[in-house]
């Protein structure tokens, strides 16, 4: 213990008072072991809050008082003795970018009841053009799948009693407020809207329409709070179109207003692997690197884990991550349904592995009902789904196999990777056992 006795005097060379509360957070990846960790945190100056690498217990969140500077800290615990690494965590947000919903599409209030796959849904959403672009019922049919294994969305968290999704809805976890349960409506604390099924689609958000009363609309549209409400619920959806018989992992790493820690999102990753996930979605991007990340992401490739996220709405050539660790992820670009790149689609082979499309998609939405959206984000889903048609073919196919299958695509341009996502190419193009 006398070796860790110099961090107790360096830190209290940054402490004049007990604080009320902490707020610097850290991750901190050591071979101490939680509790000679814990020793560490000497004199109130750090607390461990969790591990957050799960069953491996090597990596944890540390969190210190504000009045300490953290890059002094940051500095301190990389000299620390069984201190592997340590870096900032760092707070994300899935707001933002150019990606506007000038107009609900048509298909959207189209909804005619349509069984797919032993669930009622509507027609707009079960054969929108998005899905034939794809060909999602094409290869359904000519190989005879419908998705196996559980793919984790890492996300807002899910409407779990959504009609079209409840049947192939794990219960999954809520890292925001540390409970299980992956459920997005814990975030919605006005009354729940009544049922309107004569309603129109209403802007709910930036790149948002939802068929839903005008009063819920209300309280959705421009408000900061719910800037990112319904998120996970409609990628979700997606997946589901594309794979309807793959069960689906919420992961909520995100809050309603779209940020989300660093942290979390690892411990999403960790939490997926550790729990028999076979497809990660990541329909998130960030520009700034982490080590911890890259790490994650190997252990999930490790463990044949296929991850998928998305290239980002900025419009730009850009580095953003996770989409920029292709060695584990498969970057997806957005195009329109005339295969042209998306406007507000970032763009560049460094991050793009494939492209589908991502305007006005026509998915799930919370409190049962449907939405259109614009984004990356509805883009990426498409891949993980056709991830899961993959494994039906062949279970044991991991992120090279997948990554090597999605690869054979249509040519949509340059800088947009190995081009537009054809599940009918990919599926034909998984080598035999």
């Amino acid at each position: 213990m006398k070796r860790y006795l110099w961090l107790a005097a360096a830190l209290l060379t940054l402490v004049s008072a007990k604080p009320a509360h902490a707020d610097n957070r850290f991750i901190v990846r050591s071979s101490l072991g939680s509790t000679l960790l814990s020793r560490l945190c000497l004199l109130q100056s750090c607390t461990v809050v969790t591990a957050i690498d799960g069953t491996l217990n090597q990596v944890f969140l540390l969190t210190t008082p504000s009045i300490i500077d953290p890059t002094i800290f940051l500095n301190l615990l990389r000299r620390t003795p069984g201190v592997v690494d340590a870096e900032l965590d760092q707070v994300f947000s899935l707001v933002g970018g150019l990606n506007t919903l000038t107009a609900p599409p048509a298909g959207l209030t189209d909804s005619a009841p349509t069984n797919y796959f032993g669930t009622t849904v509507w027609n707009g959403y079960a054969n929108q053009t998005a899905s034939s672009i794809v060909h999602v019922q094409d290869a359904q049919n000519a190989f005879q799948v419908s998705g196996t294994g559980i793919v984790a969305d890492i996300d807002t968290g899910v409407d779990p009693n959504h009609p079209a999704l409840n049947s192939v809805l794990l219960a999954g976890y809520d890292f925001t407020r540390n409970q299980t349960g992956g459920s997005e409506m814990t975030d919605f604390t006005s009354p729940p809207p009544p049922p309107c099924p004569s309603c129109q689609p209403a802007i709910v958000n930036q790149s948002t329409a939802a068929v839903l009363d005008q009063s819920t609309a209300a309280v959705l549209d421009g408000n900061v709070q719910y800037a990112a409400f319904g998120h996970g619920t409609m990628v979700m959806g997606v997946i589901h179109l594309v794979a309807p018989s793959a069960q689906l992992l919420p992961l909520k790493a995100f809050h309603a207003d779209g940020t989300g820690y660093l942290s979390d999102i690892l411990r999403a990753i960790y939490y997926a692997a550790q729990n028999n996930a076979n497809v990660i979605n990541m329909s998130f991007d960030f520009k700034t690197p982490s080590q911890e990340l890259s790490t994650a992401l190997d252990y999930a490739n490790q463990l044949n884990i296929i991850c998928v996220g998305s290239a980002g709405n900025d419009g730009a050539m850009e580095t953003v991550y996770p989409a920029a660790l292709q060695t584990d992820v498969m970057g997806v670009a957005s195009t329109s349904d005339l295969d042209t790149r998306s406007t507000f689609s970032n763009f560049g082979n460094a991050i793009v592995w494939v492209a589908a499309p991502g305007e006005a998609i026509i998915t799930t939405y919370p409190f049962s009902t449907y939405s259109a959206g614009s984004g990356t984000s509805f883009s990426a889903p498409f891949v993980s789904g056709g991830a899961a048609l993959l494994r039906s073919l062949r279970a044991g196919v991991n992120q090279s196999l997948a990554s090597a299958a999605i690869a054979h695509a249509q040519f949509v341009g340059a800088n947009m990777g190995n081009g537009r996502l054809d599940l009918l190419m990919a599926l034909a193009a998984l080598p035999p056992h």
